[in-house]
C-alpha cells in the first residue's frame, strides 16, 4: 500500500476533558444521500477507545505545509492524546468535536455503525456539518513520507 498515495486527514475524536487523534488516509465518500463518509481505524488505537464510546469524530482535509501537525497525530515520537492538539489553532462544530481552523475541509460526524474486521474497525459517520476553508492544495502521504503537490515535503 506503500505505493497508493493518499490525501492526509486527521481525526479528532473526544471531548474537552479527553481527545485524541490520529493521520488516516483510509478516508472516502460513502453516500451523497443521505451523506455518509466511510473510514477505517485500528482497533487498538487509544482513538478507537475514544471515539466507541463519545459516537462523534471530525475529519480534517490536510493542507500542504501542515505536516508538522499531521506528524503529531501519526504517534510516531510518542505523542499521546492531548499532546497531539499543542500547536495548532482548534474549533468545535455543531456536535461539539474539535476541528483544525485551518484545514482545506473539516466534516462533523456522528457514528452511525461500525463493522469490526480482523484487526479494524470500519466506521461510517453520518455527516452532520461541513466546514470548507477553500484555500491551499493537500497534504499526501506517498512511500511513508509527506507530499505537496509539487513533491516531497522536507522536514527540519
Amino acid at each position: 500500500m506503500r505505493e497508493l498515495a493518499g490525501a492526509v486527514s486527521i481525526i479528532t475524536v473526544g471531548d474537552e476533558y479527553n481527545r485524541t487523534g490520529f493521520v488516516a488516509t483510509s478516508v472516502s465518500s460513502f453516500s451523497a444521500e443521505p451523506p455518509r463518509i466511510i473510514l477505517c481505524i485500528s482497533l487498538t488505537s487509544s482513538s478507537w477507545a475514544v471515539l466507541s464510546k463519545t459516537h462523534r469524530f471530525g475529519v480534517n482535509f490536510m493542507r500542504e505545509g501542515e505536516d508538522a501537525i499531521a506528524s503529531r497525530f501519526t504517534g510516531f515520537g510518542g505523542i499521546k492524546g492531548e499532546a497531539r492538539y499543542e500547536g495548532a489553532e482548534w474549533i468545535g462544530l455543531p456536535t461539539g468535536t474539535q476541528v483544525l481552523k485551518d484545514a482545506l475541509a473539516s466534516i462533523d460526524c456522528t457514528l452511525e455503525e461500525s463493522l469490526e474486521r480482523h484487526d479494524h474497525a470500519i466506521v461510517i459517520g453520518k455527516v452532520e456539518s461541513i466546514r470548507i476553508c477553500d484555500q491551499g492544495s493537500p497534504l499526501l502521504w506517498f512511500k511513508s513520507k509527506f507530499y505537496s503537490m509539487g513533491g516531497p515535503v522536507v522536514t527540519t
